[in-house]
């Protein structure tokens, strides 16, 4: 029972039970298996430790490899990882520096800037750039088509950061709106806002500021290295919208200098507005109007019109932006007879009171078109000083032709034409001149103000000249430059002395008969005397040449006229009601120097530009009263307010001229000495602009009779 329960071998059991006993039978054949097994266990061991080693050959080598990965990525490709990693992870900030304070003479504030926010865009994060561009537009709500379009566009752009809006084309309740709507891709950063408080005051003096914080035009562009200041460093920390959520400064922003301006803004609103108001009366294309202080070279405005509004200047026309007084050229006309009286007189060439013969009141060159005075005149025979006075060309181009060619391109040099007049001021033109090769019907033309172009700002300093004794001063707005709280003054720059005091003076004195009683009596401002002179000119085409109905009307002059506060030049472009300087130009004048005198304080001297005159005691004469004009009194006597003739025998022709002259009347002479004969006859009520008629003879006693 037992047995029948023990299990039996298998025969696989049996037979392996069997081979190991006849194994342990044979001794031999045990030896060699036992070879064998030692054999192929050795084998199995030498295919182990192969696949071992390939496998931990493989392993190394995946390690080094990945070791090697490792090493380029963290060593060699650090700088351009980490950098990567930080342009995620962080924004890289150039926090712009406040730009200095611009203000006037007074301390008025004319542009300064402040912080504000401006809006920009990472395009990698934006989504939908059209639908992001329309939810933008919607905040801001000042949208054009246009430029919702154009933000579209940049949004597609494949760069980092890009600008939808600076500070100053938002407003802080736009940039609020945009904030709140959390668009992905959009931004705010740091910036500064440049504001001009007066708006269009001064906009062609102070110019304006780009969207890079930088100067575009006038004082911000001239002085840009000195108004800028030196931009800060920053990082800022931002989420995976790109959305600032820390900011750390690591160089604070420098501001810039602040500058001091020869401007006044009071007088440089009356100038803005008088021109304004030029423009307006005369339907002209437009108007510079320049006040200067004649000593020093300090601009106390400058006013060109049209004008334009620099805090918003994408509003405006390239043709407003122009700055007038400093980039327009014109031919001055009659104006620059005086640079042709001072070169003459300067050179003894002439006297004031030398006789000038204009009959027939016309002059012919070769190849030209005859000369004539204005309207058609004939003056006849005039001193120097009243061929000034009535602006006579013929007289002017006789005068030029004694003078010569040589002289008259020398003195044009003197008085700064053919050459930038100021540093204040880039962009400004140097005129048009061409010195070489003046033939007399090119120097006829110079001496009476063609053939030469100049700017305002280089007639201004000329006229300066004659008004200061004779220096010629560089102009500047420029006052002073304030640094860290300490003030660098900008000294006058003298230039060179270009006539004489002696000749200035008498220059003066010619140029306040021109008021009184030449072509500039609009200009007269009551209680003070006024040195001026007008002047026209035919407007040079924009194609070359001239215009066929367009001409420039021009006044300078300074006053008070023998102590002179300020030099006022205006230049009216095409003008409609009238081509000559004195209707068109004197007003604007009149308006700006009266309204400076007070505001500066100047108090009236008494001595307004009226003629003096002796008045008989009832309405007929009962005598005419003969003075000596060696003593320079007056010699008109008025009955009932009325002019009547002075009585000029035993006069000279010179002074009996300019007697006349004093009365507004042309002279016709015959005959050589003193005055013998009259017509009209002394009393006779005189119409002023009327000629009269004196015979001249050479007899001692003559002469003596007319000294009292």
């Amino acid at each position: 029972m037992s047995d029948e329960r023990k299990p039996k071998p298998s025969s696989a059991t049996g037979r392996l039970g069997g081979m190991r006993r006849l194994w342990r039978r044979d001794p031999s054949r045990s030896s060699a298996a036992a070879d064998r097994d030692e054999s192929s266990s050795h084998a199995w061991r030498q295919v182990v430790r192969r696949r071992t080693f390939v496998a931990l050959a493989c392993v190394a080598a995946w390690v080094a490899i990945a070791q090697a990965r490792l090493v380029h990525l963290q060593v060699v490709r650090y700088d351009k990882y980490a950098a990567a990693a930080r342009s995620q992870q962080q924004s890289r900030l150039t926090i712009e520096a406040l730009r200095g304070d611009i203000v006037d003479r007074n301390g008025r504030l004319l542009a300064y800037s402040v912080r504000a926010r401006a809006i920009f865009a990472d395009p990698a994060l934006v989504e939908d750039p059209v639908a992001t561009a329309e939810d933008v537009c919607r905040a801001l709500g000042d949208c054009s088509a246009k430029e919702r379009r154009e933000l579209a566009t940049k949004l597609r752009e494949p760069r980092r950061h890009v600008y939808i809006r600076r500070s100053r084309q938002v407003s802080p309740a736009q940039v609020d709106r945009v904030a709140a709507r959390h668009l992905p891709g959009i931004g705010f950063e740091r910036d500064t806002g440049r504001y001009y408080p007066y708006g269009s005051l001064a906009a062609h003096i102070l110019g304006w500021v780009g969207q890079d914080n930088s100067g575009q035009a006038g004082i911000e562009y001239a002085f840009e290295r000195e108004i800028r200041g030196a931009a800060g460093i920053g990082r800022a920390q931002v989420d995976n919208q790109r959305r600032s959520v820390e900011t750390r400064i690591d160089r604070e922003p420098v501001p810039g200098a602040n500058l001091e301006l020869t401007i006044d803004a009071h007088i440089q609103h009356l100038a803005e507005e008088a021109v304004k108001n030029g423009v307006e009366r005369t339907r002209a294309r437009a108007a510079v109007a320049i006040v200067m202080d004649p000593y020093t070279g300090e601009l106390l405005a400058m006013a060109s019109y049209p004008t334009f509004n620099p805090n918003a200047i994408g509003q405006s026309h390239p043709d407003q932006r122009r700055n007038r007084a400093t980039q327009d050229v014109y031919e001055p006309g009659s104006t620059f007879k005086l640079v042709t009286a001072s070169a003459a007189l300067e050179e003894g060439v002439i006297t004031p009171y030398e006789l000038i013969d204009t009959n027939p009141g016309i002059i012919k060159f070769p190849g030209r078109k005859a000369i004539t005075e204005a309207s058609g005149h004939n003056y006849g025979v005039l001193t120097f000083e009243d061929s000034i006075v009535k602006s006579s060309n013929v007289a002017a181009i006789k005068v030029g032709l004694r003078t010569g060619a040589g002289v008259m391109t020398r003195y044009v040099h003197r008085f700064g034409f053919g050459a930038v007049s100021s540093s204040d001021f880039p962009g400004q033109s140097q005129g048009i001149w061409r010195a070489s090769g003046l033939n007399d019907s090119e120097l006829a033309s110079l001496s009476m103000g063609y053939r030469i172009a100049v700017t305002p700002l280089q007639m201004a300093a000329a006229v300066s000249a004659v008004a200061n004794g004779g220096r010629l001063i560089e102009p500047r707005v420029l006052r002073a430059v304030e640094r860290n709280g300490v003030r660098h003054a900008v000294k006058p720059n003298v230039v060179r002395r270009v006539i004489e005091e002696r000749t200035a003076r008498t220059l003066t004195g010619i140029m306040k008969h021109v008021v009184s009683r030449g072509t500039a009596r609009m200009a007269v401002i009551e209680g003070y005397p006024v040195a001026g002179k007008t002047g026209t000119s035919t407007r040079l085409a924009e194609g070359g040449g001239y215009s066929r109905s367009d001409y420039n009307a021009s006044f300078a002059g300074f006053i008070p006229a023998d102590n002179p506060a300020v030099t006022v030049l205006v230049v009216v472009d095409s003008p409609r009601t009238s081509i000559y300087g004195g209707p068109s130009a004197g007003p604007i004048f009149k308006e700006i120097a009266e309204g400076t005198m007070l505001h500066l304080g100047v108090a009236p001297s008494g001595d307004g530009q009226t003629p003096m005159t002796v008045r008989a005691g009832g309405p007929d004469v009962e005598r005419v009263q003969r003075v000596s004009v060696l003593e320079g009194q007056a010699s008109i006597v008025r009955t009932g307010g009325l002019p009547v003739m002075p009585d000029l025998s035993g006069l000279s022709a010179r002074e009996a001229l300019r007697i006349l002259g004093t009365a507004g009347l042309s002279a016709r002479l015959s005959g050589t000495g003193f005055v013998a004969t009259q017509q009209p006859e002394a009393g006779t009520p005189i119409d002023p602009g009327s000629t009269s008629v004196l015979t001249l003879r050479r007899d001692a006693e003559l002469r003596e009779t007319a000294i009292p």
